[in-house]
């Protein structure tokens, strides 16, 4: 019988418990996955803690998932059974080893993406395109700034930038990762812990800014990246590992030169159907033609997600990680 990670009461990683899940038969509308991989993303840690608040206990993370339609509900048009299928975004409940979802959720997989490739990918690369064609427009001859370079979310936005022609500045936290982000295409490494990041991003720029910064960090950065911005510029604030952002008087916005200011969601860019096939095809598009290049970087049994997300947190990963049913 099949198991799932499930949280009784929001907390750290030892909350996350292997147990017992029937997910039942699909309703109308819905189709039951089995699972072949399960994406780990830093919004997973968000629901764990009660940031991103669960409605009723128990419950199951999980935004991303992939792998093969058992069944389908009644009015299922999307997606046939046997259908190899990937998704990111809500409902909550991606780690399991099946589950039952919302088949306008449900995105199928071209031949030559694979399930634990899709997992690995669907969230962080659509976050991506949103970020670089939702919020500000990345276009050929741009100077950007995305923060977390080395994370799931910034290597594809390094490697998608490039390919759009842009120059990327990228902050990081070692050496290590300096290099992994200078081969996926960010000219620029910052190493912030050695060097101050807006001085950097100033000196690069001859003094002007960059038009938009992606930032996924939150508290730690938030007011430095306003200083990164040249006048008009765009601060996309997309997360917050390192806390929240405390409350802000917008008339910092004009003092700094006119600032535009957006904290976007996967779920608000991709809520309908049409948005959700848009993004995933350009995703698929753009790693088909190798432009991006999604590696699994950390692999880890769906039944030691607790361990995966101490890894996380405390910033030994990079790239994409997967959970294995």
């Amino acid at each position: 019988m099949p198991n799932a990670i499930k949280i009784h009461e929001t907390g750290g990683p030892e909350v996350l418990r292997w147990e017992f899940y029937d997910p039942g038969s699909p309703g109308p509308g819905e189709a039951r996955v089995r699972h072949e991989a399960v994406g780990l993303n830093f919004i997973d840690i968000y629901q764990r803690t009660g940031l991103y608040p669960f409605s009723k206990f128990p419950a199951i993370p999980g935004l991303e998932g992939a792998g093969i339609v058992e069944d389908v509900g009644e009015g299922v048009t999307e997606v046939a059974v046997g259908d190899r299928i990937a998704y990111a975004a809500v409902p909550a409940g991606a780690y399991a080893q099946e589950r039952c979802i919302p088949a306008h959720r449900l995105v199928k997989l071209p031949d030559m993406i694979s399930t634990r490739q899709a997992a690995a990918m669907m969230l962080q690369g659509m976050t991506a395109r949103y970020l670089i064609h939702g919020c500000y427009r990345v276009k050929s001859g741009d100077t950007i700034l995305i923060h977390a370079a080395a994370g799931g979310v910034g290597l594809i936005v390094c490697q998608w930038a490039k390919y759009l022609g842009a120059t990327v500045i990228g902050t990081v936290g070692s050496q290590e990762k300096a290099e992994l982000v200078k081969n996926m295409g960010c000219d620029h490494p910052i190493l912030y812990n050695e060097e101050d990041f807006v001085s950097r991003v100033r000196e690069i720029t001859d003094g002007e800014g960059v038009p938009v910064v992606y930032d996924s960090v939150g508290q730690a950065t938030f007011q430095k990246s306003l200083d990164c911005l040249r006048p008009l510029g765009m601060m996309v604030a997309f997360g917050q590992s390192s806390g929240s952002v405390p409350p802000l008087d917008l008339g910092i916005l004009a003092q700094k030169g006119s600032l535009f200011l957006t904290r976007p969601s996967l779920m608000a860019y991709t809520a309908k159907r049409e948005d959700l096939l848009r993004h995933a095809d350009d995703l698929f598009d753009v790693v088909k033609k190798g432009a991006v290049k999604v590696e699994i970087r950390q692999t880890y049994p769906l039944s030691e997600a607790a361990e995966a997300h101490r890894d996380l947190e405390g910033r030994k990963t990079k790239g994409s990680s997967i959970l294995i049913p």
